[in-house]
């Protein structure tokens, strides 16, 4: 199983381009960003996670901005959104972020995605909170068309454009892997129809849902589909039975703080990952 690490990027907490550094010095695989665009005052309430929306969801520094700069002072860790709301940006933009990321980066770009949570923030977009589904998956397939096809068009119910030229196009063939965030009862269809990975949070991981993706895409005629855990605190008992479970990638929280805190809690993520190494 690969570790990796989360960090909301404030602009009060750690840089991200030094956490970037420092992640990839203590050995971990990869490095998840977040992201919000803004946080209309009326829903800084608690999001269906149960946490408290505090001040880091309003002061996030755009993830491939983030990801770039990072991407600059590390060789050989995997940069990926954990998740980017694709449902708020636009679907030609966003395919030229990507690709322009996963060039610079000479492949190590992983594509985290979902719908969101905050219908507020969305509607500012000019999203239909109820249609967001659908309109992702319109975005997803339009966005390939753009990385696979020399000359890309695309029609459908939410994206349409006629042929276009969009380079460059990823490293990674046919594209980086789109690892598709969330639980609730249609998550699993979308992975199988779209995606590439399921990143579930810890609370939607358990032996059952895994369970159920797997024959979902069995099913389908798909190969075992890759699982990422988000946002682990980690314990012993917790890691192990993701281990037991086969998941693929364990991605640590640390806490949006200032440098010299979150550098603490990264040598304890280090020093815990390699205790379990060594059982």
């Amino acid at each position: 199983m690969k570790f990796g690490i989360t960090m909301f990027p404030a602009d009060f907490a750690m840089n991200p381009v030094a956490l970037a550094r420092a992640v990839e010095e203590r050995g971990f695989e990869s490095l998840l960003l977040p992201e919000h665009t803004h946080m209309p005052i009326d829903r800084r309430s608690v999001s269906p996670t149960g946490r408290e929306v505090t001040e880091e969801y309003w002061h996030t520094i755009d993830p491939f901005v983030s990801l770039g700069a990072a991407a600059a002072v590390t060789t050989n860790l995997k940069l990926g959104t954990g998740i980017c709301l694709v449902i708020e940006r636009d679907p030609i933009v966003l395919a030229k972020e990507v690709a322009s990321l996963d060039f610079i980066s000479n492949g190590r770009f992983l594509f985290g995605i979902g719908g969101g949570w905050n219908e507020e923030e969305m509607a500012n977009h000019g999203t239909d909170p109820r249609t967001r589904f659908a309109l992702m998956r319109d975005q997803i397939a339009a966005m390939k068309a753009i990385w696979t096809q020399d000359e890309a068009e695309y029609h459908g119910r939410f994206v349409d454009f006629d042929p276009i030229w969009s380079w460059p196009k990823p490293v990674q063939k046919p594209h980086p892997p789109i690892m598709i965030g969330g639980g609730g009862p249609n998550i699993f269809k979308r992975i199988v129809g779209y995606g590439d990975g399921w990143l579930a949070r810890a609370p939607d991981f358990t032996p059952e849902s895994n369970a159920e993706l797997q024959r979902m895409a069995e099913e389908a005629g798909r190969q075992r589909i890759p699982v990422a855990v988000f946002g682990v605190t980690p314990t012993a008992e917790l890691t192990e039975s993701y281990v037991a479970e086969g998941v693929d990638r364990c991605i640590l929280r640390v806490p949006p703080v200032a440098e010299a805190e979150a550098l603490r809690v990264l040598d304890e993520h280090a020093e815990f990952v390699g205790r379990l190494a060594a059982v």
